[in-house]
């Protein structure tokens, strides 16, 4: 690690990159983003960012700075084992000293960068390596400052709403008694004092103290709390009201977070909460009647609503609710009036559909009137599902009948009806299947024939893309529920649809298509069969393709996943296609890869690739070359300017292509290979999984052709292995690379590094021995036994130590092989014990004959007895870190799946045979030996095994 001086120049040099930064030309803004990368590993460097948001004299390179800041904190602040410790001590502590204080002095957009920052802190460090955090924010409330005061308590909320979702524990209870004993009073304290203080404006912004979720600890001061939030839900202050009718004001968001809060009681603390429970029923539902269309109450609405929801799912509240008049009056005033179609709504549909389309079809719309309004309607069905669909099944019947008398004034109407159908009708659901359970009093199908397939089939493009958008989601939701008759009736259309012009048509119609092609039918085949989208085929690919080049869609992910689903569900059909759509698909790649920002569809394209691929070379491998020609200028342009987004995924495209060829490995990629064990490459985690793999298919397919033509590149292998080795992490991928080595370079080649290959072996032992490791040591050693025999397997131990292949097998291999999962892996151990029991004269014939039957036990064992999937209680299992950003994690593609490979399915079919063969073998040529050691110490269980064998083998032990 080296250093950064805290002086001028710096500081100087880090604003010029990061205004660099925000330079929408790539060529410009690409190298700055590297160069803060490059030294962002420097001590000193967070200090400088800090000095910068601190001090700098332009406020947007402060924010800048706060946001780097923050990203830096988010990426390296969590120390990982077997990883370099990528933020100094010093530099550690001076953050933590000053960050609070720089966090409550910042103005509000720098304070909130500087609040994740800390509770990103907080997270890895609270309490035991920061014990003084919360006193020194706790001591904050004296300040009378709401600036500072309102930054503590947005800091205490990142940091403390991670309580609602942990698992139980004793450390989560001690943490959190930590915080009540510390928070709790303070909080309180200050609560009554803004609640008490609301009609005095000189602190009017103290109304927004309330934390979001803190009051669920409290159940000690419900009292107080209760009072308090009754008088400020019921506070009616023009003074505080807004005149936007946009942007909530202060006195919404008080309210609804109130609300907000009013539902965490009644679900957490339902017993202490009963007493007041009707007040605020009945205070909410007089807010709910008197508020009003205007967007800026939308928040307050939903959530309002949402605590009547959690409410009237209680059993012992339905009483509230049972009385026919109100169930009418809560459908009438509240529930109606909150799924209308509203013109905001509309401009959203028209003019922001991104955001649109997040809300409606991704379930992020869990703040909106109608998510709300749906969800009290599932509520109210749990205990009067007869009574409500009666009631709503009228509104339903009278608004599509407004519709019918006007359709172009009064399309809102069927727009709310089949909402409130949606919404009446939906039981379960889940996002493979959408409606898996649906209430059985409505008629889904009927009103797919009479209302939702007119829309389908409408041809005006655009007439009320809004019904049709709807018509295509009825489909998408209630897949499951509707007849296959009704789905194929649906496909040519919802393909047409792919053409329409507005943005949330035709990607409705691209998500519906791709989750058609998702759905099982008999013998778990795809409902929906090629044969049966024959006649749409081609019109399916080219409105995919077009709808890409439509305004808007030219990185929309669900058209991309719709393209990689249509490619997997056709398979051969669309080999003759491909030529034409693989320029399209490259031209595709090479756009995004200057500007990666959609990470969705950025993946998919990857699968479209790879799908492309695997489907024409298997009709034909010899086409492989083809797609190397068109693909290869742009992957090389994107590992030239080190895409680090795609970097990964052009690892394993490549691996597939490579995996694909017959022959010897092109001149091409042996140009690729030294670059491939630079050490830059390996230090991203993400890379190793796709790097390991192609390694692996440079060895399968030219192993001799790197021994001969690129022999002194070996030593580079090994330092990739032994780095692996090294890591908790990634020891098994150094295990695969190693595996891949051993089986396919030349004895010769790698003769002279053998034993430093076990030494480090052996070294990871002693320093970190976890069941990951020792499950892939005995399938290598195995394998090893395998490829170069038993005799040279424990010679090669007895060399490093004498008697150390004794110890091995006693220590490692009897007790720990019943470890062993896969059923590859189990094949290679028992072919390798095989060989070690009747190929090893030392097992015969010196002291390691003690060890000769309860190994072959534990051979049996491991056929015949279940796997131990048992871990020690103290090892801690590292899995790779799900590394936040999605631009260092590795992206695993599944359609660039590798198949698994057997190394000795050639040579051995059944291992059981092979022992019972072996046995015999050896028991011919020293009669008398094997059954005496059988007789004498295998227990009779054992035994009964292996006469099974014998018997199946056809062989008898002499």
């Amino acid at each position: 690690m080296g250093t950064m001086e805290l002086n001028d120049g710096n500081l100087q040099t880090l604003t010029e990159f990061m205004r660099k930064t925000l330079d929408p030309d790539p060529s410009v803004r690409r190298p700055a983003e590297k160069f803060l990368e490059s030294v962002e590993g420097n001590q000193n460097y967070p200090i400088l960012l800090l000095t910068l948001l601190e001090k700098s004299q332009d406020n947007v390179i402060r924010v800048c700075a706060a946001v780097t800041f923050k990203n830096y904190i988010k990426r390296n602040w969590r120390i990982i084992e077997d990883e370099p410790n990528k933020i100094s001590d010093p530099d550690r502590t001076t953050i933590k000293a000053n960050i609070v204080n720089l966090m409550l002095s910042s103005p509000e957009q720098i304070q909130k960068q500087l609040s994740d920052a800390i509770s990103i802190i907080g997270r890895e460090d609270f309490p035991q390596k920061w014990p003084d955090l919360l006193t020194e924010m706790v001591t904050r409330f004296q300040s009378g400052d709401f600036h500072i005061i309102n930054g503590v308590l947005r800091t205490a909320h990142s940091l403390f709403k991670r309580y609602r979702h942990e698992f139980k524990s004793n450390e989560l209870w001690l943490e959190i008694k930590l915080v009540l004993d510390t928070f709790a009073n303070p909080l309180t304290e200050l609560f009554k004092v803004s609640g008490g203080l609301v009609s005095d404006y000189l602190i009017l912004p103290s109304l927004s103290l309330p934390s979001q979720d803190l009051p669920e600890l409290f159940e000690d001061n419900m009292e107080t709390w209760m009072s308090n939030f009754h008088n400020l839900l019921t506070l009616d202050n023009k003074l505080l009201q807004t005149d936007d009718e946009e942007e909530a004001g202060l006195l919404e968001l008080l309210k609804s977070q109130i609300c907000d809060n009013a539902a965490l009681y009644a679900q957490k603390y339902d017993e202490e909460f009963q007493p007041y429970l009707p007040r605020f029923v009945t205070a909410i539902w007089n807010l709910l009647v008197s508020t009003g269309q205007e967007v800026k109450y939308d928040l307050l609405v939903s959530n309002a609503i949402q605590f009547l929801a959690s409410v009237c799912e209680r059993p012992h509240y339905k009483h509230l609710f049972e009385d026919q008049n109100t169930l009418t009056s809560i459908c009438e005033k509240v529930i109606v009036p909150n799924m209308e179609f509203r013109s905001a709504d509309e401009e959203a549909f028209e003019d922001n559909s991104e955001e649109y389309i997040r809300r409606d079809l991704e379930g992020s719309d869990i703040d909106t009137r109608r998510r709300a309004a749906c969800d009290l309607v599932r509520g109210l069905c749990k205990f009067f599902e007869g009574p409500v669909t009666a009631i709503f099944s009228g509104y339903v019947n009278s608004m599509l009948g407004e519709y019918a008398k006007n359709p172009g004034v009064n399309w809102k109407h069927k727009d709310a009806a089949i909402y409130l159908v949606t919404s009446l009708a939906s039981k379960a659901q889940t996002a493979k299947h959408g409606i898996t359970q649906a209430n059985e009093l409505v008629n889904l199908t009927e009103f797919f024939v009479n209302h939702i397939l007119t829309d389908l089939k409408s041809q005006n493009v655009n007439e009320f893309p809004v019904l049709k958008a709807d018509a295509i989601k009825y489909v998408m939701i209630f897949r499951s529920q509707l007849p296959k008759e009704q789905l194929l009736q649906a496909v040519p259309l919802l393909v047409a649809h792919l053409q329409a012009e507005s943005t949330v048509e035709h990607t409705y119609a691209a998500h519906a298509l791709e989750r058609l092609f998702t759905m099982r039918g008999p013998n778990n085949s795809t409902l929906i069969t090629p044969a049966e989208m024959a006649p749409f085929t081609e019109q399916l690919l080219n409105n995919l393709f077009k709808a890409l080049a439509l305004p808007g869609s030219s990185e929309n992910e669900y058209i991309m996943k719709a393209i990689m689903r249509s490619f997997s569900l056709l398979q051969e059909a669309i080999v003759s296609y491909i030529p034409t759509l693989i320029g399209q698909l490259t031209h595709k790649l090479l756009l995004v890869s200057r500007n990666p920002s959609k990470p969705h569809f950025n993946h998919y394209l990857f699968e479209s690739l790879c799908l492309s691929i695997r489907i024409t070379c298997k009709a034909n491998t010899t086409t492989v070359g083809s797609f190397e020609e068109a693909l290869f200028p742009v992957f090389t342009e994107i590992l030239q300017n080190d895409v680090q987004e795609f970097v990964p995924y052009v690892f394993q495209v490549m691996s597939l292509l490579l995996e694909i060829h017959t022959s010897s490995i092109p001149n091409s990629y042996m140009a690729l290979f030294p670059h491939l064990l630079q050490p830059v490459l390996w230090e991203r985690t993400g890379n190793i999984p796709p790097l390991v793999r192609l390694l692996q298919a440079y060895l399968e397919k030219g192993g001799a052709t790197i021994a001969s033509s690129a022999a002194d590149k070996i030593p580079g292998l090994l330092g990739v292995f032994q780095k692996l080795i090294a890591s908790k992490a990634n020891d098994h991928q150094g295990f695969y690379l190693m595996n891949s080595i051993i089986e396919h370079m030349p004895t010769e080649s790698i003769v002279q590094y053998r034993k430093q290959i076990f030494i480090l072996l052996f070294q990871r032992l002693q320093s970190s021995k976890t069941t990951k490791f020792i499950k892939s040591f005995m399938v290598f050693i195995n394998l090893y036994g395998v490829k170069y025999g038993a005799i040279a397997l424990q010679e090669i131990f007895d060399s490093i130590q004498p008697k150390m292949f004794g110890m091995v097998l006693e220590k490692i291999v009897i007790p720990e092989v019943q470890k062993v999962s896969g059923p590859v892996e189990k094949k290679i151990c028992a072919v390798g014990i095989t060989k070690i029991l009747t190929e090893c004269p030392a097992m015969i014939d010196t002291e390691y004959t003690k060890l000769w039957t309860p190994l072959l036990q534990a051979l049996i064992g491991l056929f015949e007895l279940p796997e131990d999937d048992s871990i020690p209680d103290d090892e801690h299992f590292i899995d790779i870190e799900d590394t936040p950003g999605y631009q260092t994690a590795f992206s695993q593609l599944a359609f660039a799946g590798k198949k698994e490979h057997d190394p000795i399915g050639d040579v051995v079919s059944n291992p059981k045979i092979l022992l019972a063969q072996s046995l015999h073998k050896l028991s011919t040529a020293c009669p008398g030996r094997v059954p005496s050691m059988l007789s004498t110490s295998l227990n009779a269980e054992a035994l009964q095994y292996l006469q099974g064998y014998l018997q199946a083998a056809s062989v008898q032990l002499v």
